[in-house]
């Protein structure tokens, strides 16, 4: 069986790392995969998913990825493939409409659990055609899928869940970050791992800050169309000298050892791998109390209420003045981490694969 994963492009997030990490996992089970980038710009996740020996396919590079030259691009690859597995809206819409005119099978992963274009009141009838063109959607956590259910109704469409993951050893081993000791030695560092975009929330990081003491300093490791305004917001309130924008690192794990907290701030979320890394790491936790964080905090970190700087700053001035506290908290947050190992995952999306060859 060959099996097509698609998705917009392997710039940053969650849903791209994803793909990196788990599709030679996938492969190393003996299933044929392969992988189409709507947008096939050369990023380092790109040469990793090369590098680990699977085949990356691309539709061109810039532009939109909903210019419709996608659409009748795609369609050649919708009849080569015994399963076409999408990922984020643009492939997920296309899919859906290229089934109409081949007959292919179609798998896709539900990455949140909410998301702007179910704002729409009007665009809830497309959403619901275009899940029941689906055979299998996978959510990636309980609450996701809970909330697709909402969302859509009934569907042809069989939903499930089976939790994202991480490789959890990768973290905790992971020596920390010398170049963060030689930049900033002696400061207590707070760090954050996502992209600028809507539906993350780095300035309730930010102003955090001016709750604390100096000695306290946030690194924020991603790039995004709100960076400029999370830089701008830095210098308005006074502590532009203490928040250090990393950009785009492939080098996550030694930047997360060498954090003091490591901090989750969103609107929302589905089930954050940024987070459960976060975890990996041994380190105390701090997350938004929203969907898809507080189910993978599940207890073991802390949960903040959203967009609360001040009892953000409380709770991380708490475990600074408590190392047994801290203690507590970063063993649970490791605990914790173990349970969303990608080893998990992998063999979840290997039975449904392997369940669609048997029918």
């Amino acid at each position: 069986m060959k099996i097509l994963h698609v998705i917009t492009s392997l710039r940053t997030g969650g849903a791209e790392k994803l793909m990196v990490d788990l599709l030679p996992r996938l492969k190393a089970k003996g299933l044929d995969v392969e992988l189409l980038l709507f947008d096939g710009t050369g990023t380092p996740f790109r040469r990793s998913a090369e590098a680990a020996g699977i085949k990356v396919h691309d539709l061109g590079t810039g532009g939109s990825v909903y210019s419709p030259m996608r659409l009748f691009k795609l369609i050649p690859y919708l009849r080569k493939y015994d399963v076409v597995h999408t990922h984020n809206t643009a492939p997920q819409l296309f899919a859906a409409i290229g089934s109409v005119l081949c007959s292919v099978v179609l798998y896709t992963t539900e990455h949140n659990t909410s998301n702007r274009r179910r704002g729409w009141r009007w665009y809830s009838a497309v959403d619901r055609w275009m899940y029941g063109r689906y055979r299998k959607v996978i959510c990636i956590s309980s609450k996701a899928e809970d909330n697709l259910r909402r969302h859509i109704g009934k569907s042809r469409a069989e939903i499930m869940t089976i939790n994202n993951g991480v490789d959890v050893e990768n973290y905790a081993s992971a020596p920390a970050s010398q170049e963060l000791e030689r930049v900033a030695p002696g400061i207590r560092k707070i760090m954050m791992v996502a992209g600028f975009r809507w539906e993350k929330d780095q300035d309730t990081l930010i102003n955090t800050l001016a709750h604390l003491p100096e000695k306290f300093h946030l690194f924020l490791v991603g790039d995004g169309v709100r960076r400029r305004e999370c830089e701008a917001l830095a210098s308005q309130t006074g502590v532009a000298g203490r928040v250090h924008f990393l950009g785009i690192r492939s080098d996550v794990p030694s930047l997360l050892q060498s954090a003091d907290y490591v901090v989750m701030s969103s609107h929302f979320e589905g089930l954050s791998l940024s987070s459960v890394e976060g975890m990996s790491v041994g380190k105390p936790f701090l997350a938004s109390d929203v969907d898809g964080l507080r189910e993978v905090v599940g207890g073991a970190g802390i949960l903040f209420p959203h967009g609360n700087a001040e009892f953000l700053a409380a709770a991380i001035t708490s475990l600074e003045a408590s190392p047994v506290q801290y203690k507590r908290v970063a063993e649970a947050c490791l605990c914790r981490a173990s349970q969303f190992d990608i080893s998990k995952m992998a063999d979840g999306y290997a039975r449904v694969y392997k369940a669609c060859e048997a029918e």
